[in-house]
């Protein structure tokens, strides 16, 4: 720990607050690790299940990249790296963006459709066993509250 005066000033956690920040990280490692390693079993990353299933519930099953990576919380680039790493598997095609001449457009593939509809099941039990069926409905509702809380508070910081 630093004893400069702007490390003096900082507001440090408190016990309660220490312990529920901690416990919120092994919540995510615990529930992320268990979904990624079933969703691996079958052949997709979260990045694709993500990619495939946000395309599914969009008209025409088309997406902006920019507006996908603003939902994935990922650069342009970065997903742009990893939609060409999906799109030579043929889960999706690039198509200009006419609103936009620098843009690109994700489109969904037939293929992307089958695997995901082929992924859809397994991904929902592990959703399940690894997250829903440990809580109350208590819980999950608790869970949305406290999402919403910190989400609006994150619509003012970037």
């Amino acid at each position: 720990m630093s004893t400069t005066s702007s490390a003096r000033t900082v507001p440090w956690l408190n016990p309660d607050e220490d312990r529920a920040w901690r416990a919120f990280r092994r919540l995510m490692v615990a529930v992320q690790t268990g979904t990624a390693r079933d969703l691996a079993a079958i052949g997709l990353s979260e990045p694709d299940y993500e990619v495939l299933s946000t395309l599914s519930e969009r008209d025409a099953h088309t997406s902006t990249l920019r507006e996908q990576a603003e939902k994935m919380g990922w650069s342009r680039s970065r997903l742009s790296r990893h939609a060409s790493r999906m799109e030579a598997r043929g889960l999706l095609r690039r198509a200009p963006d006419p609103a936009d001449g620098r843009g690109c457009l994700l489109v969904l593939t037939a293929r992307g459709l089958e695997v995901l509809e082929d992924a859809a099941p397994a991904h929902v039990e592990s959703v399940r066993r690894h997250f829903i069926d440990r809580l109350t409905p208590e819980d999950l509702a608790a869970l949305e509250r406290i999402a919403g809380s910190v989400h609006g508070a994150r619509r003012h910081f970037p």
